[in-house]
């Protein structure tokens, strides 16, 4: 069993964390909101005040964190996970985040005999409730082979996919064609909708076909019962729609689906309602 510093007990890392935990692994926890925290420091995780705190105890360190400023800010800060980790210890930034900045991260934690990989997720609030999340991870390899096993108590469909930066494009890869295939759900059901038929009967029919997609297994039901509940935030969504445009940009890609999908992301988020769930992308169709 492993000492394992888990930052970042949101949506999804808490149940995340409490697979490890779960499966014996000694768990310290630190999050901005320590009410977040509290079913696991209750079932045996210790506190800590700080996300330095916490990885000076662990042989693994653990993030899943909002934005790439707070990433930067839990691994760089100069009393942050690299500074405080112990050598030898392998850092996992779970976020969705910058592959520039997962290179950066790797090299300042190679520097103090750490090893870091960037290990993004995909599977939402189900995927980590049930510990079936698929997880790509760029980083060195014997790294990835020691943090395996743990990777196996949150997911299912797990690969490395290269050094250090190439699980955050792999990530992107997979928001592009997430957030695309959200407009094809949601446009075919508002279309059914203003034709004056029953979405959920349209849904039904659909969503076994070649039109089908987790989203529309997943996410479709729960926007047609004005449930907008975050599984995955829109401000999630649109900090990944900006960093997958920014790395298509340095690529010299034109993916105009992607540029679309920002743009409707946008007016979502410009209604208010960047804290619900991606599915509230059909609520602003719905009120065109």
């Amino acid at each position: 069993m492993s000492s394992i510093a888990f930052i970042g007990t949101g949506v999804m890392g808490r149940s995340m964390a409490g697979h490890l935990q779960k499966a014996g692994h000694s768990l310290h926890v630190y999050n901005r909101t320590k009410e977040k925290a509290q079913a696991l420091i209750d079932a045996g995780a210790r506190w800590h005040d700080s996300a330095g705190s916490a990885a000076a105890e662990a042989d693994f360190v653990i993030t899943i964190v909002g934005f790439p400023a707070d990433v930067e800010q839990t691994y760089l800060a100069p009393d942050g996970v690299i500074a405080r980790a112990k050598p030898g210890a392998v850092l996992i930034d779970m976020t969705t985040s910058s592959p520039l900045l997962a290179v950066r991260i790797a090299a300042a934690a190679a520097k103090r005999g750490l090893s870091a990989l960037d290990a993004p997720v995909s599977g939402g609030d189900l995927g980590a409730k049930e510990a079936r999340l698929v997880i790509m991870v760029g980083g060195d390899e014997a790294a990835f082979v020691k943090a395996k096993p743990l990777f196996d108590l949150m997911g299912k469909n797990i690969a490395r996919h290269g050094p250090a930066g190439a699980g955050q494009h792999c990530k992107l890869a997979n928001q592009i064609a997430v957030a695309v295939g959200m407009l094809a759900w949601c446009e075919g059901l508002a279309y059914a909708k203003k034709a004056g038929l029953d979405p959920a009967a349209v849904h039904a029919s659909i969503s076994g076909g070649a039109a089908g997609s987790w989203a529309m297994t997943n996410l479709a039901p729960r926007a047609l019962a004005e449930n907008y509940a975050p599984g995955f935030y829109v401000k999630h969504i649109l900090k990944d729609l900006r960093l997958a445009l920014e790395c298509a940009a340095e690529l010299k890609l034109d993916l105009p689906g992607l540029a679309c999908a920002k743009k409707m992301y946008d007016l979502v988020a410009a209604r208010g309602w960047e804290d619900c769930g991606t599915q509230a992308l059909y609520r602003l169709y719905i009120s065109l």
